[in-house]
């Protein structure tokens, strides 16, 4: 189609005036969002920071694009919708990228293109893949200005559907697909991503879990000795060895419990009542109660607290097992562990909104490694979220409305000699928000 995108296009004519359109308007580019992210990026230094443990493996004599710039070029594309590393051919010109990369606007100076991107995807280690998860771990952490009283982990894992023959990826019964199964770990009251687990996919035994688990609470107890961890995760994370850990590092939990013969004998007579005020009232019914119990792997036994609810549909009974021994059991249940669904909203905007199983590569240690640049993709957009939106009307919308009114805004560029011009469209809607972004950007 490249033969025909020169030539005129003529529309239907409107009060006697022809409609001409050609492709000759000169540096008109879409993304002018990507300067925003430039200046987000200067402030909390994510790319910096994981840059930083990517050592240099090619010949100094034949580098065009440094490590950082290479970073910094797929970050941002991410984030501005541009999710597949064969977008870089197309975008190797344009110049709102080239200044978020730190890049002349000369015309002999372009970004990295697919090739190079894919060596740069295979390239890294799994020391460096390592480093990198605790990169974003270390971030969370500096992300903070104090040590903050008390904090919520989240835990979760969702599918990245594999096809062709791909490192690792495993036959899921649940999902019915081949996939990987990432863990994705955030903090329940703000929203930020810890870190993210790349994995094969099966489901996590207690072990691994633990492992991991142990691993994210030493680097926050070395860094927050004073501050409380609640861990809340669903009924596949209640195992003995996550339950051994809590215990060891002083940590509160609420999880959920798969329901088995026993807990359901204990709560016969919860049950027998909510069937019993249902008949009677005619309206659906919702009870709460609790007792102790310890499985034959568990080392004591734990409160558990059940929820029986029973309405036109029939019974439906929930039990969750936690170390939280004061708290009124509805408070647990309802504002603590039901609240967990927020985080399926988080795990969305990483999916669906950064388009984080974009994992086709053949090399599963490239495939950790394209989790990483979505997951530091959805860091950015939080941080201009949180901090920068906090007082228009973008304070609580997905990362997708954000990227569609903020970040795909066309401008013409145009490069002079002392100073390079943006020229936005003087009808822009978001022509408030947009210096109202500035200032807060300016603000220290």
């Amino acid at each position: 189609m490249e033969e025909y995108t020169n030539q005129l296009m003529l529309f239907e004519e409107l009060f006697g005036k022809k409609i001409q359109v050609d492709f000759n308007g000169g540096q008109i580019r879409s993304d002018t969002g990507v300067l925003f992210l430039r200046e987000i990026e200067k402030k909390i230094g994510l790319i910096q920071r994981m840059a930083f443990v990517i050592p240099e493996w090619r010949h100094l004599g034949y580098v065009k694009h440094t490590i950082t710039q290479l970073l910094t070029q797929r970050v941002f594309q991410i984030a501005c919708g541009h999710e597949e590393s064969n977008d870089s051919n197309s975008l190797r010109d344009d110049p709102l990228f080239k200044l978020g990369c730190n890049k002349q606007l000369d015309s002999d100076v372009t970004l990295a293109s697919q090739p190079t991107m894919c060596r740069f995807e295979n390239a890294p280690s799994r020391t460096i893949l390592y480093r990198m998860a605790q990169g974003l771990v270390e971030h969370f952490i500096d992300s903070y200005k104090k040590p903050p009283d008390a904090i919520l982990l989240d835990i979760d894992e969702t599918d990245d559907p594999t096809h062709g023959s791909q490192q690792m990826s495993l036959f899921n019964a649940y999902y019915c697909t081949y996939c990987y199964q990432p863990i994705h770990i955030y903090e329940g009251c703000s929203g930020k991503l810890i870190t993210s687990i790349p994995r094969h996919g099966k489901r996590p035994s207690g072990k691994e879990i633990k492992m991991i688990l142990s691993r994210i609470v030493k680097k926050l107890k070395t860094s927050w000795p004073q501050t409380g961890i609640l861990f809340r995760g669903d009924d596949h994370y209640s195992s003995p060895q996550v339950f051994r850990c809590c215990e060891e590092d002083n940590i509160k939990f609420v999880l959920g419990l798969k329901g088995n013969a026993v807990l359901l004998k204990k709560a016969h007579a919860l049950i027998e009542k909510a069937k019993d005020l249902y008949n009677y009232r005619k309206e659906p019914i919702k009870i709460y109660g609790e007792f102790e119990y310890q499985a034959a792997s568990w080392s004591k036994p734990y409160r558990v607290i059940v929820k029986v609810e029973y309405k036109d549909k029939g019974l439906n009974t929930r039990f969750i097992v936690t170390n939280l021994i004061h708290s009124f059991r509805q408070f647990v249940h309802v504002t603590i562990y039901c609240s967990r669904g927020a985080m399926e909203l988080m795990i969305k905007e990483l999916k669906n909104h950064l388009f984080s199983d974009r994992t086709s590569c053949s090399s599963f240690q490239a495939n950790q490694f394209r989790l990483f640049l979505h997951s530091m993709a959805y860091v950015l957009l939080h941080a201009l979220r949180e901090k920068y939106l906090i007082d228009t009307e973008f304070a609580k919308t997905q990362f997708d409305t954000i990227r569609l009114k903020l970040l795909k805004i066309g401008a013409r560029i145009i490069p002079l000699a002392t100073k390079i011009k943006i020229h936005l469209s003087t009808a822009c809607p978001m022509k408030s928000t947009f210096y109202q972004i500035y200032l807060s950007l300016c603000s220290p």
